[in-house]
């Protein structure tokens, strides 16, 4: 059975941070919806921060330093992603648009996306749909329906554990998510050098 999967990021600046706790959860209860379906699921989480000068040298000299490559390498080898950021004067984080300004361009082309984004005020919760839901479009990603929106007050106090609507909403986009992975066959990346000549090939 092949293992499927899951690139979750994180754009939280601070440690700990919400951003990192709503990513967590949707990225549990995402891999518990995919055992259920059964499948094997293989999950792997981000912090930006750990790779903010990497995306800036990145986007100042065209060319990704390896620990950035890599990262961007598991992005376009991932059957699903899951991103969080934080809301920054009414969008997405700064270091959360540059990182997917360096993913190229058709990495991210119909694969699935869960969007998340965190704030102080329930206010900001059309963040999801009128800046990160855009942007994945553009990119032509297959966009779960259900956005996650976590507020301060969505979650409980102490534990890190979510209210009962926040709750629900994680594990109803968590289910899409599951769906819209398990409706495709995995992803498979194509080695470089698979149609390279070889050394006597290339004497001969």
């Amino acid at each position: 059975m092949t293992t499927r999967k899951l690139f979750v990021v994180s754009a939280g600046l601070s440690q700990p941070s919400s951003s990192r706790l709503l990513a967590d959860h949707l990225a549990t209860a995402t891999a518990r919806e995919l055992r259920a379906r059964g499948e094997e699921v293989e999950v792997r989480t981000i912090e930006l921060r750990d790779h903010a000068h990497d995306v800036v040298n990145n986007t100042l000299t065209g060319f990704a330093p390896g620990a950035l490559r890599e990262v961007l390498d598991a992005v376009a080898a991932a059957d699903g992603l899951i991103v969080v950021t934080p809301t920054f004067r009414a969008s997405y984080s700064g270091l959360f648009k540059s990182f997917f300004d360096v993913v190229e361009e058709e990495a991210l082309a119909d694969k699935p996306v869960l969007i998340g984004a965190t704030g102080g005020t329930p206010r900001h919760s059309l963040v999801l749909e009128h800046a990160v839901r855009p942007l994945f479009a553009y990119l032509r990603s297959v966009v779960v329906p259900t956005g996650v929106y976590a507020a301060s007050e969505d979650w409980g106090t102490g534990g890190g554990k979510a209210h009962q609507g926040l709750a629900q909403r994680i594990d109803r986009a968590a289910g899409e998510m599951a769906a819209l992975i398990t409706m495709r066959e995995p992803v498979t990346v194509a080695d470089p050098f698979e149609s390279a000549p070889s050394f006597d090939q290339l004497l001969g």
